[in-house]
Order: C-alpha cells, then sequence, then structure tokens
C-alpha cells in the first residue's frame, strides 16, 4: 500500500526534536533545520514505511505475533487501539522486566490469572475469607493491568514494534539479546543503529502516532488475510482430495459387482 507525504505531513510526521537534542545518526533522515527544529525527510519515511509494512506483512503471514511496546501517555490508547483490533500482544503499561529475557516466569504469572478465574467458577474463591478474597481480587487486577494484553502470547513474539525507542530502551536491549526484530517510530533524539526497521517519525505527537500505527496495522491485516486464504486454499484441496477417493473407492466397488453380474449372465446364457 502506497504511503502519501501529503497525509505524512498533514498528521505533522515530519516534526523532530530541538536540534540541541538531536543525534548525529540521524542525520540521514532529516531535511532541514527550521526555528530551532530538524524538520524529518517524509519522502524517506514513505520508503521506509513502505519496506516495515512488507517486512510485518510476512510475520503476520506466517502465523506469528508481533509484539507493540509503547508506555508513553499519547501513544498508550492508540496502540491498544489498533493492536487490540489485530489481536496481537501489546504493552501500555511499565514493561515487566525480564518480559522476553526471562519469559517462562512472565507465562507462569499469566497462568497465575487463569488460575484465580478458575477459582471463581469452581466456587473454591468464596471458600476464602473475606481478607483473602480482597488479597487475591487485587492480585489479579494487576495482573489484567500489566500482562492481560498479553494472555494469548504463549511463545516469544517474532518482532517488537515499538514507539519511543528512547523510552523503550529495556525492550530494545532484551529483543536484542534475544536477536528478536525490532521495528520503530524514530525521532531526530534517537539513535537509529539500534533497530532493524526504522521509520523515521515525530513519536510524540498523537497524530503522528495514530498514523504510523494506522499503515503498520493495515500491513499486518494484509498478511493475515493471506494466510487465511492460503489455509482456505489447502481446506479446498484436501476436500477435493477426499471427494477423489471416495469417487475411486466407490469405482473399485462398482467394477467386482459388474463382473459379478456379466460372470452371471454368461451362466444364464449356457443354461
Amino acid at each position: 500500500m502506497a504511503v502519501e507525504v501529503k497525509e505524512l505531513l498533514e498528521a505533522g510526521v515530519h516534526f523532530g526534536h530541538l536540534t540541541r537534542k538531536w543525534d548525529p545518526n540521524m542525520a540521514p533522515y532529516v531535511y532541514m533545520e527550521r526555528n530551532g527544529i530538524h524538520i524529518i525527510n517524509l519522502y524517506k519515511t514513505a520508503a521506509k514505511m513502505e519496506e516495515a509494512g512488507d517486512a510485518l506483512a510476512k510475520i503476520a503471514a506466517s502465523g506469528r505475533k508481533i509484539l507493540f511496546v509503547a508506555t508513553k501517555k499519547q501513544a498508550k490508547d492508540i496502540v491498544a487501539e489498533k493492536a487490540g483490533g489485530i489481536n496481537m500482544p501489546f504493552i501500555t503499561e511499565r514493561w515487566p522486566g525480564g518480559m522476553l529475557t526471562n519469559f517462562v516466569t512472565i507465562r507462569k504469572a499469566i497462568k497465575k490469572m487463569a488460575t484465580i478465574d478458575r477459582m471463581k467458577k469452581d466456587g473454591t474463591f468464596l471458600t476464602l475469607s473475606k481478607k483473602e478474597r480482597l488479597q487475591v481480587d487485587r492480585l489479579r487486577a494487576k495482573l489484567e493491568k500489566n500482562l492481560g494484553s498479553i494472555v494469548d502470547m504463549t511463545r516469544l513474539p517474532a518482532a517488537l514494534f515499538v514507539v519511543d525507542i528512547k523510552r523503550e530502551h529495556i525492550a530494545i536491549k532484551e529483543a536484542q539479546k534475544l536477536n528478536i526484530p525490532i521495528f520503530a517510530m524514530v525521532d531526530t533524539n534517537s539513535d537509529p543503529r539500534q533497530v532493524d526497521y526504522v521509520i523515521p517519525s515525530n513519536d510524540d505527537a498523537s497524530k503522528s502516532i495514530d498514523k504510523i500505527l494506522t499503515h503498520v496495522t493495515e500491513a499486518i491485516t494484509g498478511g493475515l488475510n493471506e494466510r487465511k486464504a492460503e489455509k482456505a486454499d489447502k481446506s479446498e484441496g484436501k476436500s477435493e482430495a477426499k471427494a477423489k477417493k471416495a469417487d475411486k473407492t466407490e469405482d473399485k466397488a462398482e467394477k467386482p459387482a459388474k463382473s459379478e453380474a456379466k460372470t452371471a449372465k454368461a451362466a444364464n446364457e449356457e443354461e
């Protein structure tokens, strides 16, 4: 899907940080300086968005998960809405230390949520004292707040999509340790060398974040649809193969019956 530079301009994607706060490694993506602020080259942003979108679509088509990370205020709700809409896991509260590098422990915490839910269903919860029930409810609420959005993530994600790599530096380091590809919105105050797929853009304005995430999630949706179509084709192929096999079996069953009929006819003629 082509990215319109005009739309990026309207969303304010081109506004970088103050020139004194910039990271020199972002120089290839800076178009100019205006009133003490760096202006991002939107033609490069558009090209990088398409590149990232194609790569994310392939990951989605393979059936693997992409974890979205954005804990800053202006990005939280947008990420929760966009990632949740395509059934991808996301972290919008504080990044849980060891989320990737100690994933087994995180899975245990998620299972604890499931255990509490079972207790409430089978009545075990009601056998607890009032104080214990209150403690369990608080624990459940805390786990839901921090990990509720990754309940369906049963294994490590195939990629990370990050908004503001400076803020999410712990997530970046964990992904780097495990060689998990990192896709990110990178502003002029950050080092793009930490990211595999750089999208040079304003990571502070909600309009800019919304614009980039809309494109990214649409690309992922395309990959998911491709996977569904492939599955449907395979199931159709299997059904056709079964039907052909059934036809052959019927043909085989008919042949002995025909030969028996011929034998009986020949016997009658001899008589």
